[in-house]
């Protein structure tokens, strides 16, 4: 690229940039997911980062997550399984739908070993608009865990490591 008008451009604000491409490094990043009765399945969010006022077009999304507890919860259990996604809302209760899959959709986990999941690839986002002109929007990452793996009705303690990337245009804003 020459220097000049276009590489200023470059390097100006994100919302000026044709298409944005971001990628978040996620390092033991705390999710607290709160159990419902013992035969239910329990849920929790993690907010990631705020996503840029505006109309945005999400161009697409590819994750790599690995959830670990503590390895010393009796809470929670060794063999786990649930699934996750990545939306624009936090998740309320035991479902990954709408805004709490708008980014990555529901990606099932294998069963952890030790209580840490294996690192799972969560792909498969549709383009869509992410209506944000009142600059409320998150980056969240919503966890939902299987009936019975969290024991009772405390809250147990996740964290998350992995990556994302993802591409989006800003459309304007009001």
């Amino acid at each position: 690229m020459g220097k000049g008008l276009p590489r200023s451009m470059s390097r100006g604000a994100p919302q000026r940039q044709e298409v944005i491409k971001q990628v978040f490094v996620i390092e033991d990043l705390a999710l607290e997911v709160t159990g419902g009765a013992s035969t239910a399945a329990g849920f929790g969010t993690a907010v990631l980062g705020d996503l840029p006022e505006g109309n945005i077009l999400l161009l697409g999304a590819v994750s790599y997550l690995q959830f670990s507890g503590s390895g010393a919860d009796a809470a929670l259990a060794a063999d786990w399984e649930g699934d996750y996604s990545i939306g624009s809302t936090a998740t309320a209760d035991a479902t990954l739908s709408t805004t709490d899959a708008d980014i990555i959709p529901s990606t099932a986990l294998a069963a952890a070993t030790a209580e840490v999941s294996p690192r799972t690839r969560g792909a498969g986002a549709t383009q869509s608009i992410i209506d944000n002109t009142d600059g409320s929007a998150e980056i969240n990452i919503n966890l939902i865990t299987d009936d019975n793996d969290v024991t009772d009705s405390t809250a147990v303690d996740l964290t998350v490591s992995g990556e994302l990337h993802i591409a989006y245009i800003i459309l304007g804003d009001d």
